[in-house]
């Protein structure tokens, strides 16, 4: 009797090589995920040991800055630079280029630990010249490509780069109130780039895992949910922490409660890559409510800041370069187990920081440092997995 030989399908070669620099999000993804890990970590001591990291940015101001300016900034860098060159192909930095870029971030972050031996103005032109020049590397391509749907990028990074000045400007002695506001605009102005980016890609992520699903989406909900924030920061800006604040962030958080309703689905709650972008996305309703009440002093700031920061923004960028990262390396798009965990390591920490201390005052520090660890422990997990993965070429073999 005759065998026939049945060949088996091989598993395909894991990459070799160096391809650190071929497109915007493998290096910022790759230094905001261990930046997340040793920014907190030195917090967490700091915090810990009453051990000022920063004479230039002062004791929590330093912390406030890097994740934001730092940990955040990159993230949405890395994002826009693979994403322009999608929407216009045409390309943004790669090799060279985004080396410099990267180390350009990179030692603005080292600088302010060294404020002891360097002169603020370099600390200074250093950490200004970052968000500016990504802004010029992808109003490239957009403008030439005429993208007007994505030119709202562009003044969103630079405006993110005047609230760094306000930030440095009060450092440099110039001011002492500017850098909270520096800070509050910042955290709103990643608040809007996370309405903006989430309102396109949280839906179509979710149809494109799942066939057959089909969700909801109302024009008039889209253009208001964008306009509502909007109008929320001026308020904030013009009348902080003050009734009007409160009203509009309570505005905000009930149109975004329709728009979030027409993504529901029970079916993106067995898919890792979505839920954790869903929760994330709820997380920012939370925080609009919490805003509302501290703008009512019924509880500190700081509690709506944390929804924000680590509920919202911290589970988002985790969850984007997530799947992004899969996505352009050529792999499916099935994180690994460890992975997953961290995803729901994250919304823990968001509620180990948040909820806690609204409920139980005198929780704070223990409520700090379960989430700070949890947070840690979440992007660890997360860089461990994925140095590889951003650090080597496609699997496919395709360039970026």
């Amino acid at each position: 009797m005759k065998t026939i030989d049945v060949k088996e399908t091989p598993e395909p070669l894991v990459p070799t090589g160096f391809a650190l620099f071929a497109l915007g999000f493998r290096p910022f993804f790759l230094m905001a995920a261990w930046g997340a890990v040793v920014l907190l970590a030195l917090w967490l001591g700091a915090f810990t040991s009453g051990h000022t990291l920063s004479h230039y940015y002062g004791f929590a101001g330093w912390h406030t800055h890097e994740m934001l300016f730092g940990y955040t900034a990159a993230v949405i860098t890395g994002f826009l630079f693979t994403a322009a060159r999608n929407w216009t192909n045409l390309p943004t930095p790669t090799g060279g280029l985004l080396a410099a870029l990267a180390v350009l971030w990179l030692v603005a972050r080292l600088l302010p630990l060294c404020d002891d031996y360097v002169s603020s103005l370099i600390i200074v032109v250093v950490d200004m010249s970052f968000l500016p020049l990504a802004a010029s590397a992808i109003a490239f391509p957009l403008i030439k490509r005429r993208q007007a749907r994505n030119y709202v990028f562009i003044p969103l990074l630079l405006t993110m780069a005047y609230a760094n000045g306000l930030v440095h400007w009060q450092a440099m002695g110039m001011s002492t109130t500017s850098a909270a506001a520096g800070t509050r605009l910042m955290m709103l102005l990643v608040l809007v780039t996370i309405g903006i980016v989430g309102g396109r890609v949280i839906p179509f992520f979710s149809e494109r895992a799942l066939p057959g699903l089909h969700l909801k989406s109302w024009k008039q909900v889209e253009v208001l949910s964008i306009a509502s924030m909007v109008v929320f920061i001026v308020v904030e800006l013009v009348y902080p922490r003050s009734p009007a604040s409160a009203a509009a962030a309570l505005v905000t958080a009930a149109i975004h409660v329709v728009r979030v309703y027409g993504w529901s689905s029970r079916r993106v709650w067995a898919v890792p890559l979505l839920s954790v972008l869903h929760l994330a996305y709820a997380w920012l309703i939370v925080g609009l409510v919490l805003w509302s009440g501290a703008a009512r002093d019924l509880w500190p700031e700081s509690i709506a800041l944390h929804a924000f920061a680590v509920g919202c923004v911290g589970a988002i960028t985790l969850g984007m370069m997530a799947r992004v990262a899969l996505g352009h390396t050529g792999r499916a798009l099935r994180p690994a187990p460890v992975v997953a965990a961290a995803f729901v390591a994250l919304h823990i920490s968001a509620l180990t920081r948040v909820f806690p201390p609204l409920l139980w005052p005198g929780s704070y520090a223990m409520s700090f440092a379960l989430s700070s660890v949890l947070w840690i422990a979440a992007f660890l997990a997360f860089a461990v997995v994925y140095t590889p993965i951003l650090w080597r070429p496609r699997i496919d073999g395709r360039p970026g």
